[in-house]
């Protein structure tokens, strides 16, 4: 029988072939200096306000592209956030910087207007191990069990799921249908199924996916470095591996890790998450020192360099040409749409209820 560590290892191995075939198809971004950068972020703003149009970013994307969301009143945020302020804001038309299933979530949310991605080829690890084609039938023979999907999913598999839920608000509901003696089937990450259920002890059938910049944080790495930091506090994703979280001083999502980095009084910190949240943290506590957590090794596919390689893929190139010809637009099927938009509205309807704030690497 395998042990544990091989299967983990075939998995990674599995994982990063599936890295490299995907990003095999996709064209290559062409490197600019700083003139043609200036000249793009230049041009994209012009059309952004003849357009009446607005930029909304992920916290992962790249931090000039983050910077010019919040020049032009767009903002940064979790996908859920970004769908949101999308939804309430008077523009026509939504730019989404980030991986498909957020701009799907955007299009769910405000049906009314049209939204555009820079690449509609960015998607997401967790959103691809977890096809509708297996994922339902997989339901379909646990029926006696309450799906939860992690917002990191499709429309389909939102519309198949009972709840849809952020990393910062899913403990909350968890304990909620377990104290309704509800039997939970979750999807699709398994380092934050397996979180939530320790923390809440609720009896969680996981589906078995990940995501590959989390998973790849190494907690060996991750002691050595803490050695030479004593001082710093470890802040974790609950997307890494337990190994890790078990070393962390504060597990949360990505708002909840710049809230803590920010409210707390130390000056160093260790931070297992996708590299892009540096952006906002170094913005809201300058004097701070951040340091990105020790992962396996550095792959070409930047794979393992706590990057989402997909996330770079939001280019002022691409932004710049689907804001022109108005391009790469997200279409959600209507009937579609209004399934999702249950487990959805589930989510908001309990989080106002609890007056939770909802945020989450979404």
């Amino acid at each position: 029988m395998m042990n544990d560590k091989s299967a983990n290892e075939e998995r990674l191995m599995a994982d990063t072939q599936l890295v490299r075939d995907y990003l095999a198809t996709v064209p290559h971004q062409t490197s600019l200096d700083a003139d043609q950068r200036e000249g793009l972020r230049s041009k994209i703003k012009t059309l952004l306000q003849e357009k009446r149009a607005v930029l909304v970013a992920h916290y992962y994307t790249d931090p000039e592209i983050q910077a010019l969301a919040e020049e032009t009143g767009g903002i940064v945020a979790d996908s859920l956030e970004m769908a949101r302020f999308g939804r309430d804001c008077d523009a026509d038309l939504l730019v989404v910087a980030g991986v498909r299933f957020m701009g799907e979530t955007a299009s769910i949310l405000s049906p009314e207007k049209k939204v555009l991605m820079p690449t509609l080829e960015a998607t997401c690890s967790l959103d691809i191990a977890c096809p509708i084609e297996t994922f339902a039938p997989f339901c379909d023979e646990h029926s006696d069990r309450t799906v939860v999907v992690y917002a990191n999913t499709s429309a389909a598999v939102k519309a198949r799921a009972d709840w849809v839920v952020t990393s910062s608000i899913a403990l909350d509901v968890i304990e909620h249908l377990k104290a309704k003696g509800e039997k939970i089937l979750w999807a699709p990450d398994r380092h934050l199924g397996r979180y939530i259920e320790e923390k809440t002890g609720a009896d969680m059938l996981l589906w078995d996916a990940a995501c590959i910049v989390h998973e790849e944080f190494k907690a060996k790495g991750l002691f050595d470095m803490k050695a030479l930091y004593p001082d710093a506090k470890i802040l974790a994703h609950p997307e890494s591996p337990s190994s890790v979280l078990s070393m962390a001083d504060v597990v949360g999502s990505t708002s909840q890790l710049i809230k803590a980095a920010c409210d707390l009084p130390d000056k160093t910190f260790i931070v297992a998450t996708d590299q892009g949240i540096f952006y906002k943290m170094q913005q809201l506590a300058p004097d701070k020192q951040f340091i990105i957590a020790p992962t396996a090794g550095n792959d070409a596919t930047c794979r393992s360099c706590a990057s989402c390689p997909w996330m770079g893929m939001n280019s002022l190139e691409a932004m710049y040409d689907t804001l022109l010809n108005e391009n790469n637009e997200v279409h959600v099927n209507e009937e579609l749409a209004e399934q999702a938009m249950k487990p959805l509205r589930r989510m908001l309807d309990f989080s106002q209820q609890k007056q939770i704030a909802v945020k989450g690497k979404a």
